[in-house]
């Protein structure tokens, strides 16, 4: 893996800070997240999507991110490959990427038809996926780090979101139509591999992570060195020790699945924040929240403040703002308490993206 860390350079980290030595603290995260970055961008099989085309969607998620810096990152590096040629299979995919960075809820089965369609290949389409929503995470630790750092910004609250309200899937399943903490399954709507069709590594490692019937992780097994970058980056920055209460990042995770409408991504973390806190009603009370509704209500108040931050930084673009950032500090927050708080919002900017774009949530059979 690469000692480079583009954070680093691209939120302009001071060497002697505080943020500096938080990250090396929670080294695994900080680890992971630069191996994400050069499994996409770096150490790439061209076969199912060029290094040009990744690069130009990723500028265009920075984009509709408005994050000038890492727009004009992945725009130099773009330059130096000479660029893409148009085509309309170029065009869909553009597209599908511009409304995956910024509304994920509106793409559905016939969204990733529409690419196969197109002329994309499912390995392609799950690249193409986990490209916009890694710019997606990197845009909101940036934007959390320079926060951190000291930098003002204007920023504002952020309301509850949409969701699904279906009540089948595509496939016939019964669909959860409200956010809740109930267990459920999840369903692809491209091909995951088979448990059989997996390389080695991919099972060894789907199997350690007591993954291997899950049909997202057998999907995202597809391009398996960006899955087991991703993999060990969440484990990183969900279970490392110290810091925010793990209940809180959980809290976290739920918030942003609110703010994109996850209704997967929300019951899993809300349902483990809720048992690590012990605080099932105030949980629920997130979840509960109606959209454009104010999702920090009824809460004390550094929940209230958590809240808050958690689903500006969630929104797009980013709508965190260092007031906002202070009332955590008010709070007893350190810089390694809101390095855990950024990193879970962001990397549930990017999962939630994923979980919208690829499948979707049912009630398993009792």
């Amino acid at each position: 893996m690469s000692t480079f860390d583009l954070l680093d350079r691209l939120a302009e980290i001071p060497s002697d800070s505080a943020l500096a030595a938080a990250r090396a603290t929670r080294d695994a995260a900080t680890r992971h997240t630069q191996g994400s970055y050069d499994a996409l961008f770096t150490a790439v099989d061209e076969g199912e999507l060029a290094l040009a085309e990744r690069l130009a969607l990723a500028r265009l998620a920075a984009q509709v991110h408005a994050d000038d810096v890492l727009s004009q990152h992945y725009g130099q590096r773009l330059q130096q490959t000479g660029g893409v040629t148009d085509s309309p299979r170029w065009r869909a995919a553009l597209a599908h990427a511009e409304v995956l960075a910024s509304t994920p809820l509106r793409l559905d089965a016939q969204s990733q038809q529409a690419l196969v369609e197109a002329g994309w290949s499912v390995t392609a389409i799950v690249i193409l996926s986990q490209v916009v929503a890694f710019v997606s995470y990197q845009s909101r630790l940036r934007a959390g780090y320079r926060l951190i750092l000291g930098e003002r910004r204007d920023g504002h609250s952020v309301a509850a979101g949409d969701w699904h309200r279906q009540p089948v899937t595509l496939t016939g399943n019964r669909a959860p139509t409200a956010f809740t903490q109930q267990a459920l399954s999840w369903e692809a709507w491209l091909q995951p591999l088979s448990i059989d069709a997996l390389s080695g590594q991919a099972r060894e490692a789907l199997s350690e992570w007591e993954l291997l019937d899950h049909p997202y992780f057998r999907l995202l097994a597809r391009d398996l060195p960006i899955l087991i970058e991703r993999r060990l980056a969440d484990l990183g920055i969900f279970f490392a020790r110290g810091g925010l209460p793990r209940a809180e990042r959980e809290l976290a995770a739920a918030v942003t699945s609110k703010v994109n409408g996850c209704i997967f991504c929300a019951s899993v973390h809300a349902s483990r924040a809720s048992q690590l806190s012990k605080r099932l009603d105030d949980v629920q009370r997130v979840l509960d929240v109606a959209p454009g509704g104010r999702l920090n209500a009824g809460q004390d108040e550094r929940w209230a403040a958590q809240i808050d931050f958690a689903a500006s930084l969630a929104a797009t673009p980013a709508a965190a703002g260092s007031e906002q950032l202070q009332r955590l500090r008010e709070h007893g927050l350190d810089d390694l308490q809101l390095l855990d708080l950024v990193q879970s919002v962001a990397f549930f900017s990017w999962a939630n993206r994923l979980m919208l774009s690829l499948g979707e949530p049912y009630f398993p059979a009792e």
